[in-house]
């Protein structure tokens, strides 16, 4: 499996990954996918979506080896949340 270094700085690649999200991926979104994981390769707009983010991103990188991914969580501002829940 390739190296998963990125070739964009951290700041670049939530750019890019917020733009593909909002262009591309959002408008293809149904509601049952609310709170599911979206990986995206930012080089080539490619995503898949998947409730677990490990076979999203292993799925995306199975057809896209040298993907550069972005991850987030589709209705949802952040993709994680640490400590307790409120």
């Amino acid at each position: 499996m390739p190296a998963t270094h990125s070739q964009h700085t951290p700041d670049e690649l939530a750019r890019l990954g917020e733009q593909i999200f909002v262009q591309q991926v959002r408008p293809a979104l149904k509601p049952t996918d609310d709170g599911k994981f979206v990986a995206v390769d930012v080089t080539t707009g490619a995503y898949e979506i998947d409730e677990d983010d490990y076979t999203a991103v292993m799925r995306l990188r199975s057809r896209i080896p040298t993907a550069d991914i972005w991850l987030m969580c589709a209705g949802s501002p952040t993709t994680y949340r640490m400590g307790a829940a409120q």
